[in-house]
């Protein structure tokens, strides 16, 4: 239900690959983003399919049942294209005109987008600013749309570093629609990156890597002031743990989710098993990807990257933060999206428990608020 009744607030839409999240924030004192209400639902859908109307039709539906349950008071949405299904690179250019600069960014987006760049919609920013996709309702998916390119002056610096996304028109026109067919104003759509940056890590100038535990998946991004410069996604999530715990006792999924639940990579007591085996096994490509972009972003960097923030629904997996802490030596913890939102103290325990949940959903809701 609403706890708040408040004009200009707004929705924060996570469509994720097994549920979708909504959160109603408002403009709350100091300038706090204030928890209006929120909601959450499964489902059967794959919201990157281009094609399936089918599929459509279950997202809308879906969604519109959590705003009514929710008791939403918005129509304003901000909404998020999956990691994995988005390209972004940060690039160096010298200093040049403005006329020069944007035709070098096109002609560098061709070295690292595996589509046609007729298929795509190109977005860049200057690493000072946060880029997005914006106005998407005034964009048509048809045609190759590029953002403008701010100001440079050329003889300010020596060379411009630029944060280029690419997301494919398909994919955005299916988005457009979902909204369009859901009965909400979609003002923004950016990336999930920029998303948990918001909400997780706000004002902090340091290295921080997030960790995002999806059910299906799991995302990577390093966060280098307040900028996600390098994202990454791998098909391992929490679902690919239950299954594995399930096929290694011969249980079912319902048991061997409480399994996870309850024991996670706790080795100590007889109680355990072999279940913290079965899951460190299955998280070694979460790992190894961690390694990856420890390594990668190093060999771009002279700086350090200080800690390491896990979210999403299986970043309360028992004792994954003691786990990470010990392999990267660097400290581990557990993100929370509700730091810089206002709500009601009773609901303190509640919002704690599902959180990494809604990180994503928060931060789009506060796109608009700071």
């Amino acid at each position: 239900m609403s706890f708040f009744k408040k004009h200009k607030s707004f929705l924060g839409v996570d469509i994720g690959t097994a549920s979708i999240k909504v959160v109603e924030l408002a403009p709350g004192p100091n300038h706090t983003p204030r928890l209006v209400t929120y909601g959450r639902a499964e489902y059967t859908g794959d919201s990157t399919k281009v094609d399936a109307e089918r599929d459509i039709a279950r997202i809308v539906a879906t969604l519109k049942a959590i705003c009514i349950q929710a008791r939403t008071t918005s129509k304003r949405v901000a909404a998020a294209l999956p990691t994995f299904a988005v390209f972004s690179s940060v690039i160096t250019l010298p200093a040049m005109s403005e006329k020069e600069l944007a035709a070098a960014i096109r002609w560098e987006a061709r070295k690292f987008v595996p589509l046609p760049l007729e298929e795509m919609i190109l977005d860049w920013k200057f690493l000072a600013e946060t880029p997005s996709i914006n106005n998407v309702k005034n964009q048509e998916a048809s045609e190759p749309k590029s953002a403008p390119v701010d100001k440079v002056d050329p003889g300010a610096k020596k060379n411009i570093r630029v944060l280029l996304t690419a997301a494919p028109q398909n994919l955005v026109k299916k988005y457009l629609t979902i909204f369009r067919q859901s009965e909400l104003d979609l003002l923004s759509l950016e990336t999930e990156a920029f998303a948990l940056e918001r909400s997780l890590v706000g004002g902090a100038r340091e290295v921080i890597m997030v960790v995002d535990l999806g059910a299906v998946t799991t995302d990577i991004c390093v966060i280098e002031n307040g900028i996600p410069i390098l994202n990454r996604s791998i098909d391992v999530g929490g679902l690919t743990i239950t299954k594995a715990i399930a096929n290694s006792l011969n249980v079912d999924v319902k048991r061997a989710e409480q399994f996870k639940r309850d024991i996670g990579l706790n080795t100590r007591g007889s109680a355990a098993g072999g279940i913290p085996v079965t899951i460190e096994s299955t998280i070694s490509p979460v790992v190894n990807e961690i390694k990856y972009n420890f390594s990668l972003y190093q060999s771009q960097s002279n700086k350090p990257i200080e800690k390491i923030i896990l979210t999403g629904g299986s970043s309360f997996l028992p004792m994954l933060p003691e786990y990470l802490e010990n392999l990267f030596q660097i400290k581990v913890y557990i993100g929370d999206p509700w730091a810089r939102v206002s709500y009601p103290e009773e609901l303190k325990a509640v919002l704690d428990e599902i959180g990494p949940q809604f990180a994503s959903a928060i931060g789009l809701a506060m796109r608009q608020l700071i």
